[in-house]
């Protein structure tokens, strides 16, 4: 069995981890096997744990984001009673949120065991992590050309950056779509989201908190599925996963409070070059230990 301070260690981890752009399955495949928890994962009270931290992240993004969501559950729900748009902004938001949720929904219900199966190694982690910190960089490269680019401004000068109420469902697919990449240990889902959001020509705040956004049904979702695997559980195992659970909530809106902040201003090169450092470790733990 988990103990409570392994518990503890990952309920933060999770927090913190699924929301900044580094990956939380790729540092759960890592960091475990360099603190010698090999096999933690094989354990039968380790799903039931991991969904608790999941459901915990996913209410930390719905409390945050709760004016919001009120506005767009009702929004969604009039509209399509309706059957029409009337072109609100939360109506526009609630079916971008729709859209951009089907691909990645879709395609993690088909592939996520696989994958995992396949590519949870520490080595596999790190190459991917690399990949995500050079995802990172080469979209703030070209964010930064696209900004400075002739093209991106009117005869006036003008900025012609867009805001979320200039996407369309093609964008919100495209967007949305960029978290199926999160299936793969090691790329995280909340930075290709982000990073589709400023290649489509959202400011990195409005693609951060469109990100956030879409990833709460499929973070929900996921640890909804598996209620009933917790509750058979029951006993200790439902005490720490309720006890890791409400810390990751915790840390998650710490996280979520902090990165839509940071993002008024702030850039990715500073989680990339992380990814590139994390990934190195995990590549050179998995050779050493190999050897």
């Amino acid at each position: 069995m988990l103990n409570w301070g392994q518990a503890i260690f990952l309920a933060i981890l999770q927090g913190v981890s699924e929301l900044f752009p580094v990956s939380s399955l790729g540092h759960t495949v890592i960091l475990p096997a360099i603190l010698g928890w090999q096999g933690v994962e094989k354990q039968p009270t380790y799903v039931p744990f991991v969904v608790m931290l999941h459901i915990g992240t996913a209410f930390a993004l719905v409390w945050f984001y709760r004016d919001r969501w009120v506005g767009v559950v009702e929004a969604f729900v009039v509209s399509a009673v309706r059957g029409k748009l009337q072109h609100t902004p939360q109506e526009h938001l609630a079916w971008l949120l729709f859209f951009g949720t089907i691909p990645a929904g879709v395609i993690g219900a088909v592939l996520e065991h696989p994958l995992k199966q396949l590519f949870a190694t520490p080595l596999v982690a790190g190459i991917f992590l690399i990949v995500n910190g050079a995802i990172m960089l080469l979209t703030e490269r070209l964010r930064e050309q696209q900004t400075h680019s002739k093209r991106d401004f009117d005869i006036e000068g003008t900025n012609l950056l867009r805001r979320l109420a200039d996407l369309n469902w093609r964008d919100a697919v495209k967007v949305g779509g960029a978290q199926a990449f999160a299936l793969l240990p090691g790329i995280s889902r909340s930075g290709v989201t982000i990073c589709a959001g400023l290649l489509s020509r959202l400011d990195h705040e409005d693609a951060a908190n469109y990100a956030f956004m879409l990833a709460t049904p499929i973070i929900l979702a996921a640890g909804l599925l598996e209620v009933p695997t917790l509750i058979e559980a029951g006993g200790v195992t439902l005490l720490k996963a309720v006890a890791g659970g409400i810390i990751a909530a915790v840390t998650a809106y710490l996280s979520v409070r902090f990165l839509t902040r940071y993002f008024r201003v702030g850039r990715l090169h500073p989680f990339a070059y992380y990814c590139v450092v994390i990934g190195l470790i995990g590549i050179i733990f998995a050779v050493v230990r190999g050897g």
